[in-house]
């Protein structure tokens, strides 16, 4: 996954509502934007602006089913951001072992 990928999907997920969106795809499968805004806050159009960042990113995918416009999620550039947070993790988990390793030497 490419760095402007990676920042993608962490810019949408950043925000807590489009979070929101993609756990109710992913749980309950497609839905329209006018479904998904009856359950928040918010209008239907800024339903859409949210739809539409998470679809920038790629973790959504809008599909046309005759009048309606149905979004789904797609999981792939989630499994991208997971790898890369697993593989920083383990960078860290072998610095700080470095760390702890070097404390202990000078005790």
């Amino acid at each position: 996954m490419s760095g402007d990928a990676l920042d993608a999907v962490f810019s949408a997920l950043a925000d807590p509502t489009r979070r929101g969106l993609v756990a109710r795809l992913v749980s309950e499968g497609p839905h329209t934007a006018t479904e998904l805004a009856g359950d928040l806050p918010m209008t239907r159009q800024a339903v859409v602006h949210h739809l539409q960042a998470l679809n920038d990113a790629g973790l959504v995918d809008a599909r046309r089913d005759g009048r309606e416009v149905r979004y789904r999620a797609t999981p792939e550039p989630l499994a991208g951001a997971v790898t890369w947070m697993l593989d920083a993790g383990a960078r860290w988990d072998r610095r700080l072992e470095r760390l702890r390793a070097q404390v202990e030497t000078l005790k």
